[in-house]
């Protein structure tokens, strides 16, 4: 035994120096396990974790150098689960606990696009009727539905209309994504639609400045330069995706081009790149400055500056500040003469991201970004290190982009297949085709367009923008018009995608030979992922919809209605119909072990139900007959469950619930008010 730990203490001296990169990991560790957690901890037991952390600290200092960061690691897990704690207590809210139909008014600082192509307004300082301040949400969002008409929705405008609002759902599906914790952590206590026009009741308040520069930035470029290219170029100058239509981002998406939409690590790279390398060229062309003052410093400092006043030109959504931070760690390091690509640079970035924002940790967007990044500075350390060059001079620029592409394309592959459940079988070809061109033209152009703005002659920076935007639309349409150019995969487990990184990270951050074990936990995930198991009865939360898997895939109980739901678990499955496809699979009554399941829809079918077997489940979207002999679940009991799976086994058919995932948490344990809010809750 003792020359275990001998063993073990050399091998963890033989890291030292090349530790820091784990201390995200750690940190993310503790996020992880917070929000895994089944139930709320307390505050108490927060400052209970906290303590115990800082009692790691103490016997770090008392156990050596050797065994020292074992413990500090033990203190950054710690760290992590507190500091998710502390994030979802800051953000705490008001939720509706109920379906809202009335009157809304309240202040437009948001305004996007959703999933059906309707444009979609964030209001805050919300007043609903008969409903008390400290019950009404801090922000509601609402989907716009009705006729053209009304005003159209501005910055910082006081707005009202009519609409439905509702608490935000839970998942679709056990252990599928969590919108009421994502609705939660942005501070949107009700979403909804409304089919009435909107109605200004105030003019914008001027208190919210750089929203209001944003969309009149974006409406001056799509006014300039009409069509799809204008509504792409507002998106990544302003962030507003609100003219962009759902063809166009669907083609971006199955030609894996949707990141060039974002405003992610990629633009800010690119224009803090342009930026810099433009005022160092620029500088050391004046001969007086470059031979008195260190330029190099000084062109970083100022690309830093426009790097951040783009950071707010764009809205500072979360991508955008994880992209800004990660470029000002970079800028940084070149102002303090410290080398800029480095591992501890990534991970530097990742814990300020992680201690702003634990929430991240959780979405496609930090963990794509963050692999990519990590990946790419391994393999050409790597090449550096091993003096691997990418080919002969002349051919390095291209070689460059065709490996940041493929390494950039595997790292990230697994993470979009586990969220969105596709992966673009011709992504690289579509990237090959137009990252160069974005880096070379496009932002280019649109830093050339802002800086012709004040003298009315943006149209040429935005002319010259769309010839690029132009191209990159049309490779998209085309790649995903390529037969084949979307590939499916089934929903993983919980345990595939955290294994995959930490074998990766174990890859990538170790040093020695035994970085080469991480493998084994990467292809015992890959292997586990293969063999996922998908419910084989699916129970929307409102009992609207049903979903039995048949040999042909899964049937669904009702041809529209739940489309939200229905595109979900057909995509979870891996399944590539659509939900008219997937209802005509639906018998009268699917069975399933000898056991009718069967979704009973509105009043008038719940009327007409002349009765059922004992064995049969019957599943209603409205209050059920009373004396029913069979199995219920109806509307009460799915307020309390949340959606449910049924697995059928040899014992016959197993039950688990979204609430036995999530357990009792922040933000889906509001108290549910089955009555309506009295005169008496406006006081």
């Amino acid at each position: 035994m003792s020359a275990l730990w001998g063993h073990l203490a050399t091998a963890l001296l033989v890291q030292r120096g090349h530790l820091f990169g784990w201390t995200p990991v750690c940190v993310g560790i503790g996020i992880g396990v917070f929000f895994s957690l089944g139930f709320e901890p307390s505050v108490m037991a927060l400052w209970g974790i906290a303590g115990a952390g800082g009692l790691a600290v103490i016997m770090a200092r008392l156990v050596g150098a050797a065994f020292g960061p074992l413990f500090i690691g033990m203190a950054l897990i710690a760290a992590g689960m507190v500091l998710g704690g502390w994030r979802a207590q800051s953000v705490s809210g008001p939720v509706l606990g109920w379906h809202y139909y009335g009157p809304v008014e309240g202040r437009v600082v948001n305004i996007d696009r959703s999933g059906s192509d309707a444009v979609r307004v964030t209001l805050d300082q919300v007043v609903l009727r008969d409903m008390r301040p400290g019950r009404t949400p801090t922000r509601v969002r609402i989907s716009l539905h009705g006729k053209e008409g009304g005003v159209a929705p501005r910055a910082g405008a006081r707005v009202m209309t009519t609409a439905h609002l509702s608490p935000p759902s839970g998942p679709t599906e056990p252990g599928g994504f969590d919108f009421q914790r994502h609705a939660w952590f942005l501070k949107i206590g009700g979403v909804g639609y409304t089919r009435v026009p909107l109605m200004a009741l105030e003019p914008p308040d001027g208190k919210r400045p750089l929203f209001a520069i944003r969309m009149w930035l974006s409406e001056r470029v799509q006014a300039n330069l009409p069509g799809e290219a204008g509504a792409f170029a507002a998106a990544i100058m302003t962030g507003d995706r609100s003219g962009m239509g759902q063809d166009t981002i669907e083609a971006l998406r199955v030609s894996n081009l949707a990141h060039l939409l974002a405003i992610s690590g990629l633009h800010m790279g690119l224009l803090a790149g342009f930026v810099f390398a433009a005022l160092r060229y620029g500088f050391a062309a004046i001969p007086w400055l470059a031979l008195r003052v260190q330029v190099k410093p000084w062109a970083a400092g100022l690309a830093l500056i426009i790097a951040a006043m783009y950071l707010g030109l764009s809205g500072g959504s979360i991508a955008t500040e994880r992209a800004f931070i990660m470029v000002a760690v970079v800028l940084v390091a070149v102002m303090l003469n410290r080398r800029a690509f480095s591992l501890r640079a990534v991970a530097l970035a990742a814990l300020i991201v992680l201690f702003l924002r634990p929430e991240a940790l959780t979405g496609p967007g930090f963990q794509m970004s963050f692999a990519a990044t990590t990946a790419l500075i391994a393999v050409f350390a790597m090449m550096r290190d091993y003096n691997l060059p990418p080919g002969p001079r002349w051919l390095k620029p291209v070689a460059a982009v065709f490996i940041s592409s493929f390494i950039a394309g595997i790292a990230t592959a697994p993470i979009a297949a586990a969220h969105f459940n596709q992966f673009a079988h011709y992504g690289l070809i579509a990237n090959l085709a137009s990252v160069p061109l974005m880096g070379s033209l496009v932002m280019p152009a649109a830093v050339l367009a802002v800086c012709l703005l004040p003298l009315g002659l943006d149209w040429i920076g935005l002319w010259i923008m769309g010839l690029g935007l132009d191209w990159i639309l049309a490779v998209a349409h085309w790649t995903a018009g390529l037969e084949g150019a979307r590939g499916t995969v089934v929903t993983p487990g919980p345990v595939v995608l955290p294994m995959l990184a930490m074998g990766a990270l174990f890859m990538v951050l170790w040093q020695g030979r035994a970085r080469l074990l991480g493998a084994v936990p990467a292809l015992f995930a890959m292997l586990l992922w293969t063999q996922a198991e998908r419910p084989d009865v699916l129970i929307a939360d409102t009992g609207g919809l049903v979903g039995v898997m048949t040999p042909e895939g899964r049937a669904l109980s009702a041809p529209r209605g739940g489309g939200f739901v229905a595109m979900t678990w057909l995509e979870n499955d891996g399944d590539k119909a659509e939900q008219i496809a997937a209802a005509a699979r639906w018998p009268e009554a699917a069975a399933l072990g000898g056991v009718e399941v069967r979704n009973i829809r509105g009043k008038k079918a719940a009327a007409e139900l002349s009765g059922c077997a004992k064995t049969d489940i019957l599943v209603f979207n409205t209050p059920p007959p009373e004396g029913l002999d069979c199995t219920v679940i109806d509307p009460a009991s799915l307020r309390q469950t949340g959606a449910i799976a049924l697995y059928e086994d040899a014992e016959g058919l197993k039950t688990i619930t979204a609430r036995d995932i999530t357990g009792a948490r922040l933000w889906n344990s509001w108290k549910v008010r089955r009555d309506r809010a009295g005169p008496r809750d406006a006081q």
